[in-house]
């Protein structure tokens, strides 16, 4: 503790002490012969940077008036709040002896006016308008400090909210990250492969027509032919994908009949499907109308009835079911091929996560389809998820919003 001196003998120091308590608003409405007896009670106290005036836990039943310089009150580093010249501290002090909540540290050479709590005490039992300024300030003070309070409370929810914007932010980049490597492992490698395998089968043709026969012609022709579909149905999903993903694909919700829509898209496959031995089924009832896009939710069928036929054996069957739920209409795209594993039914519509499985009879996919039927259902305000077992079939489902007269 810095050097303390008690001069009350100095008339000009009482004089200087008075004015100094004038600017005190806990004191500046007691009258000039209590001011008096106040000047005459206070211990100067002179405190050097960097030390404490009084350490959290102590017992020090005193208040302070900062004459110059400044302090901190703190708990270890952090700080609750400062003061500066004419400030008070401790004024608690004067009526509760209970400990020191936290610690005063002065920032810069420092000279204090000290009121002990005994000396007060004997104030306000001569001047009972002394107890009620102490009173007024301490109320002011608390105020003071529920306003504070209320700021912090404020700024705390508005930091909270830029770090939820942040966070959510960081999930974007993270995703278009994620985009962004997919795209170019597709490139790099999917849309390349099926490209590699046309150009070298037709320079075979090319160079060596006449020493084929007609059968190994024709195997070579149904390979180009297969490999250039992969290529455009992969380079199709990527040009879906794509514009989804910039925002330039516009979403235009209408009037849709799903017992229609479902016909549509089920007789898209038909031939592929009574090829592999699969029966397509449609228990979509008539009179059931949802408001979406169109041609967003019939690629989102196609999607999902063109996996069913790649992952179901001859003799299986896939069926398309609808039924209204509250404001919604639930889609069901059933198989009964060979299911998800659990390992990969987790992330199973997450674009970092997706594989692309070879299908019953050796089927390659592009790793899009359900990334792609995922986005479209989203955009139209919808959700979607799947249930599977492997070796026991799939069911996916989405909800779609229903139409409303």
């Amino acid at each position: 503790m810095g050097l303390e001196v008690n001069e009350i003998g100095s008339g000009k120091k009482i004089n200087e002490r008075i004015e100094i308590l004038k600017d005190v608003v806990i004191f500046s409405e007691s009258e000039e012969i209590i001011l008096k007896r106040l000047a005459a009670s206070l211990v100067d106290v002179f405190v050097e940077r960097d030390e404490a005036v009084f350490q959290k836990g102590d017992m020090l039943n005193a208040m302070y008036v900062i004459v110059s310089g400044a302090v901190y009150v703190h708990d270890g580093n952090h700080i609750f709040t400062q003061f500066g010249a004419k400030d008070f501290f401790g004024e608690y002090s004067l009526i509760d002896s209970s400990v020191r909540s936290a610690t005063v540290t002065a920032s810069e050479k420092t000279h204090l006016l000290r009121l002990d709590q005994s000396d007060f005490l004997e104030l306000i039992e001569e001047n009972v308008d002394l107890s009620k300024a102490v009173l007024k300030a301490l109320i002011k003070r608390l105020r003071n400090n529920n306003i504070l309070e209320e700021k912090l409370t404020q700024n705390t929810l508005k930091i909270k909210r830029q770090r939820d914007k942040l966070d959510v932010q960081k999930e974007k980049l993270e995703e278009l990250n994620a985009t962004k490597d997919k795209f170019f492992t597709i490139i790099a490698h999917d849309l390349k492969n099926p490209f590699n395998t046309v150009i070298g089968l037709s320079e075979l043709l090319m160079e060596r027509y006449e020493s084929y026969n007609s059968d190994k012609i024709q195997e070579f022709i149904g390979q180009i032919h297969k490999f250039s579909n992969n290529a455009f149905n992969l380079l199709e999903d990527l040009l879906q994908w794509a514009k989804s993903q910039t925002g330039r694909m516009e979403v235009k919700q209408e009037k849709t009949d799903l017992f229609e829509l479902a016909i549509e898209n089920l007789n898209l496959y038909k031939a592929k499907a009574e090829e592999k031995g699969i029966k397509l089924i449609s228990n979509v009832d008539i009179g059931i109308y949802a408001c979406i896009d169109k041609n967003m939710i019939s690629a989102v069928l196609r999607n999902l009835v063109s996996n069913a036929i790649k992952f179901t054996r001859s003799g299986g069957k896939i069926s398309i079911e609808a039924n209204l739920s509250g404001d919604f209409i639930e889609v069901k795209v059933s198989d009964t091929g060979i299911g998800i594993s659990e390992k990969n039914l987790q992330g199973i519509f997450e674009i970092d996560y997706n594989i692309s499985t070879l299908g019953t009879n050796e089927e390659s996919g592009t790793g899009l389809g359900l990334i792609i039927v995922r986005e479209f259902v989203e955009k139209n305000g919808g959700t979607i998820s799947v249930k599977s077992k492997e070796g026991d079939g799939s069911v996916f489902i989405f909800m779609i919003p229903a139409f409303k007269e």
